[in-house]
This record gives C-alpha cells, sequence and structure tokens, in this order.
C-alpha cells in the first residue's frame, strides 16, 4: 500500500501539472492531516485485523462514516427526511455487510478489548479523515489528494522501519497491481472530494463509504466466499438505503 501511494502521488503531481493547480494555495493542512490521520488509521486498523477476528474489527470500522454525516448536520445541512432515513439505513447495511462474526452456536464472538479498541480508533480517523478531504477539496482536488500521498507513505516508512524489520519489498511484477490500486485509491479520493463539494458532505460520504458490500460481493463472486445471512441483509438495507438518498 505505501508504495501504491508513492506511485499515486507521482501520477497526481503529473495531474497537477498539466491542470495548472501545482499553484493553488489553501489545501496543504487539509491535505497533511488527512494523510496522516489516513495512514494511523489504517495502521491501527491492519493491526486491529492481525490480532482480533475481521469479521469482529471490519464492522466496528465500517462505523467512521457517522463522523463526517454528524459534522454535516451541526454545520447545518439539512438533508430531507428520505434522505435521513436513507443515511439511517445504509449505515446499518454498511454495519452488515461488513460481517459481523457469529460462532457455531449463533453467538456474536467476543474478543479482547485491544482489538475493538483499535478498530474505534480506525473508525474515528476514516471518518475524519472523509472531513479533512472534502475541505481540502474545496481548493483543490489533485493537490489535496496528491498531499495525502506524500504523507502516507512517509508516515507508513517511518513506522515500517521503526516496528518492521523484515517487510517485504516490491518487486518488479507487482508494478501493475501496485498501479492500478494506487491509480483507483487515488481516483476514489478524488470523485468523493468533488461530490462532497458539489452536495451534501453527510450524504456524499455514506455512498464513499460502500466499500464493505462491494468487497464482499467481489469476494463471493471472484473468490467463491459464501455470504452469511447478515451480509446479504446489509446488502439489501445498502440498495434500500441509497435508493432512499437519490431520490431525497
Amino acid at each position: 500500500m505505501r508504495d501504491a501511494q508513492a506511485l499515486a502521488f507521482v501520477g497526481l503531481i503529473v495531474v497537477a501539472a498539466l491542470t495548472g493547480e501545482l499553484g493553488a494555495s489553501g489545501y496543504l493542512v487539509w491535505g497533511a492531516v488527512a494523510g496522516a490521520v489516513g495512514a494511523v488509521s489504517l495502521g491501527c486498523f491492519y493491526t486491529a485485523l492481525a490480532q482480533g477476528t475481521m469479521g469482529v474489527v471490519a464492522p466496528i470500522a465500517s462505523t467512521g462514516v457517522i463522523v463526517p454525516v454528524a459534522v454535516g448536520i451541526a454545520r447545518g445541512e439539512s438533508p430531507t427526511v428520505l434522505q435521513l432515513v436513507g443515511i439511517v439505513v445504509t449505515v446499518v447495511g454498511v454495519v452488515l455487510a461488513a460481517g459481523p462474526e457469529r460462532s457455531p452456536d449463533g453467538h456474536t464472538i467476543s474478543r479482547e478489548r485491544g482489538p475493538l479498541l483499535l478498530a474505534g480508533v480506525a473508525a474515528v480517523g476514516f471518518g475524519t479523515a472523509l472531513v479533512l478531504v472534502a475541505e481540502g477539496g474545496e481548493h483543490s482536488v489533485v493537490m489535496t489528494i496528491a498531499t495525502m500521498r506524500l504523507v502516507n507513505p512517509l508516515i507508513a516508512t517511518i513506522a515500517l522501519t521503526l516496528f518492521v524489520r523484515d517487510a517485504r519489498q516490491p518487486q518488479r511484477s507487482d508494478l501493475p497491481t501496485l498501479l492500478v490500486i494506487g491509480a483507483t485509491d487515488a481516483g476514489a479520493n478524488g470523485m468523493y472530494a468533488l461530490a462532497a463539494n458539489m452536495s451534501l458532505i453527510s450524504v456524499t460520504a455514506v455512498f464513499a463509504s460502500l466499500y464493505p458490500a462491494v468487497t464482499a460481493l467481489l469476494a463471493w463472486r471472484f473468490h467463491k466466499e459464501r455470504l452469511r445471512r447478515e451480509q446479504v441483509a446489509g446488502v439489501a438495507l445498502i440498495l434500500a438505503g441509497v435508493a432512499c438518498m437519490a431520490a431525497g
């Protein structure tokens, strides 16, 4: 991921040069803080996954979308009643689509507090990053995302140097995959920043947080993973919630 971010930074600088956004101002602090918050959040998330169970950690981390929703409403945004219903339904669907894990007897599996706390920190960080990206995007979408892609790998490199001695180095054969990851990640963030400045952040941030459902569906389609009933219900709720938000 660190190397994909670095490649994305190079590509974004080229785009900024071609579009004349290299001279933009006002984005730097937002992009830098978003990059730092994103790096810490990902670190907490991956550590929680390593120490806990994905089926428990992922749903907690996915609740981070509540942060931009709360910020938008606190700032005076006024989603319609139908949009508010769609937001609630979609957030519930996202959590379910992430797949709360259950034991064979049907009870939710309990875990130590450490991974749960890290997942909670990751959730707040992910949501905060969405707010920061939207703020930076008001000044320059390209340079905000580029700054994020500069700060994020720097922090990741420092963390790897300090805490991980045997990290695998990317090979030349990894380059196509890294390019795709970097391009899609930066592109998705850029499209979200544009959308957040064209509409309500309390609504657009929810649309930008549908990845658990997409991940679950891709895993089902390409890796033949079986979707649990909670995940199927979550995907259905997301579709219903998105329809409500669009109609509103």
